[in-house]
């Protein structure tokens, strides 16, 4: 089933959306990579105050191109999730509710979802260039040093996302395995 939906994603949202669910993307979201995140959590551990409010939130991983002239952002295509799973559950923890990327995501960070009403959606590796048209605005807002891993705040408009791991767990990799090998039989 498709959806439209709008940032913020709070929980109420967040419930309604079931593994398999295909979704049209409009608002705010963050970019963050591994070196992002490992800021953003020794921060949170030094009791400090993080460079974004991530409260009802969605994160990309992404670390996009440059801009060529006349374009917001380069191609912006998915990274690999699990290298964020050290991190997520603790931004998930302080309001975190979604999370876009590509690939399996631990076990870990499949329970603080469910603790905390989250939802992982996968973007389509690949089509960075398409997915790129979709954002209308990129600044970056915090670590610019860290170059095409700094984090951004991307406003998007329909961006096409699937949900992988809903907010009571169930997970696109593990069921669409299951209806495959059930059909070998």
């Amino acid at each position: 089933m498709e959806k439209r939906i709008t940032t913020p994603l709070t929980a109420e949202v967040t419930k309604d959306l079931h593994v398999g669910d295909n979704v049209l993307l409009t608002g705010v979201i963050y970019t963050g990579r591994d070196a992002a995140h490992k800021r953003l959590v020794e921060l949170l551990e030094q009791g400090k105050e993080l460079p974004v409010d991530l409260t009802d939130g969605i994160i990309y991983y992404v670390g996009p191109a440059p801009a060529q002239p006349g374009q917001v952002i380069g191609s912006a295509g998915p990274t690999t999730s699990y290298r964020m799973d050290a991190y997520a559950p603790a931004l998930l923890d302080l309001g975190l509710k979604g999370m876009i990327g590509k690939g399996k995501r631990s076990a870990e960070v499949v329970e603080s979802m469910k603790k905390n009403d989250a939802i992982y959606f996968g973007a389509i590796g690949g089509c960075g260039a398409l997915l790129a048209k979709c954002i209308k605005k990129a600044e970056i807002v915090a670590y610019e040093d860290l170059g095409a891993e700094a984090i951004r705040r991307l406003e998007v408009e329909d961006l096409p996302l699937t949900v992988i791991i809903d907010s009571e767990g169930n997970n696109q990799y593990e069921l669409g395995r299951k209806e495959f090998l059930a059909m070998e039989k």
